[in-house]
């Protein structure tokens, strides 16, 4: 698994969007107590039902690899030239 650049700021505005994206839709409500990991975990998971990203083999299901998955999601999403893939 290759690290991209600016991979921790890539997860970040990631667990943002994601966050966004599975209260938009409806099917959740994060609440203030809920940690990072079970977030990240069901923002993962929503991914995957949703057919938006591949999902891992079980066994490679970790919160390194979820973390460089989200992050991978996110900067497709962006334009070429955002500063954040540079």
């Amino acid at each position: 698994m290759k690290k991209l650049k600016n991979e921790n700021a890539l997860f970040k505005e990631a667990m943002i969007a994601g966050v966004k994206y599975a209260e938009d839709r409806g099917v959740v409500e994060f609440e203030p107590t809920d940690s990072a990991s079970e977030k990240l975990l069901y923002i993962y998971r929503l991914l995957v039902h949703d057919k938006i990203i591949q999902p891992l083999p079980e066994d490679q299901v970790s919160e390194k690899s979820l973390r460089h998955k989200l992050a991978i999601w996110y900067s497709k999403q962006l334009p070429k030239d955002h500063p954040l893939l540079k």
